[in-house]
């Protein structure tokens, strides 16, 4: 795949640049365990099942169809200040592709976004704090923004330019791409959804390991 021929490159963060899906699948259920060890469990089921969709989704379906409602634990705001601090922590440290530089240094005069179902507010923080900040030139956006959201208004503003690439690892990332009329590809080396590869066939999504096979 020749990507020095798109003006812009948007990448999913988890899973793809950041090696963080298994750092926030941890901090889904521990932020739940206080109603036990059920309902956190199904919370991690609905999260890995619904890659790439925001925390406050997540929270809000765990909280209305899967807590019992005679049950009695953390509200909404609680939920998000203890699964943030734990995710926080994870993705200061977590492993980042190998590639990552390199494709930078191939596509010099494309633009960088990264558009993730991310805090926005956490994304920029952590990007900085390792300082990758610098890579994305086109901005780092995330939730409470969905992604469909996110590419219609930075494809209006001219932040996103066509031909744009969407390099992602989930089947939200794929749907909000073709949404948004952009071209996909499918990096697997780190994504939690299991049925990837049957999904790309299907189809017809090019898929690569990692960033590195793009240089």
């Amino acid at each position: 795949m020749k990507t020095e021929r798109y003006g812009s490159l948007v990448f999913d963060c988890d899973g793809v640049v950041l090696n963080s899906n298994k750092v926030k699948t941890k901090a889904f259920y521990e932020a739940a365990l206080p109603y036990g060890e059920g309902p956190a469990q199904a919370l991690v089921d609905h999260h890995v099942a619904n890659g790439g969709v925001s925390r406050y989704r997540k929270f809000e379906h765990f909280l209305n169809q899967i807590v019992p409602s005679d049950a009695v634990g953390p509200g909404l705001d609680e939920l998000l200040d203890v699964y943030a601090r734990k995710v926080r922590e994870g993705l200061i440290e977590c492993e980042a592709d190998s590639g990552l530089f390199e494709l930078r240094e191939q596509t010099q005069s494309t633009s960088w976004s990264i558009v993730s179902g991310g805090d926005q507010a956490e994304l920029r923080k952590v990007f900085s704090v390792r300082g990758l900040d610098q890579l994305f030139d086109g901005g780092i956006y995330g939730s409470p923004d969905t992604k469909d959201e996110i590419l219609a208004r930075e494809l209006r503003a001219g932040r996103i330019v066509r031909p744009a690439l969407f390099i992602g690892d989930s089947r939200y990332d794929h749907e909000a791409s073709v949404n948004a009329g952009l071209d996909f590809v499918f990096v697997n080396q780190w994504t939690e959804f299991s049925g990837w590869k049957s999904y790309c066939d299907m189809h017809n999504v090019e898929f690569v390991a990692s960033l590195r096979d793009l240089v």
